[in-house]
């Protein structure tokens, strides 16, 4: 756990130390999309921050490799290297999108190539667990295929839900927090070394995101591009085919005992075929909604409107910050009750105590009257808006910065249209940038 701990901390570390730098040279490089009617931010803000989250993939991966323990994950298994060569391929693709915007069969077809070198260089599926059939094997051309559709399936789920400051590195960070649980707990417990790559794929998930979102949040001072959201996807695509297509369910011995006990065992194969939908679950409905929507007012699927999440969340008087506070624990919500299934019943208080708080602080945001404060010794490691303000009269100076940060706070969304900026869909097309 210590070294899991150290690779994510060092990724973390270097995806935000460097995404300052990214961000000067996004700027140089004339990385800023203009503002639109649609979007919800003000201010040109520039993007290519996927750059510093793969370079922080790429430490995750060296330092992993000179640990004692997780270097054994090189030596036994090709599929850290199977990643590397997907991501370099999608963000490579991401980059060249934020900077010129590559048609939408290109990026397509991008995807589709990154998920196919996975699948030759070894990561792919072998192997699926169908209730009530027990495991069923695949065919190479089968697993191919299953493979590259989840991989692009999870590609455009995650970059379509970055349409807010800081959403999708928060979502996707909690749902690899979730991810590497079920995946540690699968090779600790039951010593299965092939969950292994899984848990470290997870671990730098996590860094990655982390690292990334001080610059990300509300008001972002970067977006991650096509280059970031694409490659986070691909990364949680490629440690739920590990854990679903390498970890063979007999090996597990789920199969003792009563048929009911069977079943009931057999749940934690399933979590990596649902684990994914924790992320995608969010954006798939307000994609069916939309569809609903504008069909039944005549209108085509795909014009722009208002009606996306998180813009009826700001329509409703949330804040920009509480709306993605809210989208935060409904995704912890669903990926640790999901995952609450595969525990067992010495560690099930975790995931019941993560999931009851997520339930109360969803709850809570949900007030459009209630205003988090942190607690007096922590107002020095939140931004301003969190801490509490004196009871004292303040100066007319003073008074002007707290009605300048309190029309921040409320802002008001902008007219119609579909999410950000950042928050276009990987096959979608995006005006050019001037």
């Amino acid at each position: 756990m210590r070294e899991y701990l150290l690779t994510l901390c060092i990724t973390a570390a270097v995806t935000y130390l460097l995404t300052g730098p990214v961000r000067k040279f996004a700027i140089v490089a004339g990385a800023m999309p203009e503002i639109r009617a649609r979007d919800v931010h003000r201010e040109p803000t520039p993007r290519l921050g996927g750059i510093a989250m793969f370079f922080g993939l790429c430490a995750g991966l060296l330092v992993a490799d000179h640990l004692t323990n997780l270097s054994e994950v090189f030596e036994k298994s090709n599929e850290p290297r199977a990643l590397l060569s997907g991501a370099a391929l999608i963000w490579l693709i991401g980059v060249l999108d934020d900077k010129f915007e590559i048609d939408a069969l290109i990026k397509l077809g991008g995807q589709m190539i990154a998920a196919g070198v996975m699948v030759v260089q070894g990561l792919t599926i072998l192997w699926i667990p169908l209730p009530g059939v027990g495991t069923v094997a695949l065919t190479q051309w089968q697993g191919t295929l299953l493979t590259v559709a989840l991989v692009v399936i999870t590609i455009n789920a995650v970059n379509f839900v970055d349409g807010l400051d800081g959403l999708a590195a928060g979502m996707v960070c909690i749902a690899a927090a979730a991810f590497f649980m079920y995946a540690y707990r699968i090779w600790y417990s039951y010593g299965i070394e092939a969950a292994a790559p899984a848990s470290l794929f997870a671990a730098i998930l996590m860094g990655m995101c982390l690292g990334f979102l001080p610059h990300n949040m509300h008001p972002a001072r970067i977006f991650m591009g096509d280059s970031g959201s694409m490659l986070i996807g691909l990364v949680l695509a490629a440690g739920a085919i590990s854990v679903t297509g390498q970890v063979d369910p007999d090996v597990m011995k789920l199969f003792s005992g009563s048929e009911r006990n069977a079943v009931h065992q057999m749940v934690p194969v399933y979590i990596p075929l649902l684990m994914p939908l924790t992320i995608i679950a969010i954006p798939a409905a307000d994609l069916i909604l939309a569809i609903v929507r504008r069909t039944w007012r005549g209108q085509s699927p795909f014009a722009a409107d208002r009606g996306h999440l998180h813009h009826r969340l700001l329509e409703i008087g949330h804040s920009h910050s509480r709306a993605v506070l809210i989208m935060y624990f409904f995704s912890a919500l669903i990926a640790f009750g999901a995952l609450a299934y595969s525990v067992n019943a010495a560690s099930m208080w975790i995931v019941l105590s993560v999931v009851f708080l997520s339930a109360i602080g969803l709850v809570l945001l949900l007030l459009p009257r209630f205003t988090p404060r942190a607690p007096r010794w922590a107002e020095g490691f939140v931004p301003p808006r969190y801490r509490r303000r004196k009871a004292a009269t303040v100066t007319a100076r003073g008074s002007e910065a707290v009605a300048n940060e309190l029309a921040d706070e409320e802002r008001v969304p902008v007219t119609a249209g579909a999410s950000g900026v950042n928050g276009a869909t990987a096959l979608g097309s995006r005006s050019r940038t001037r």
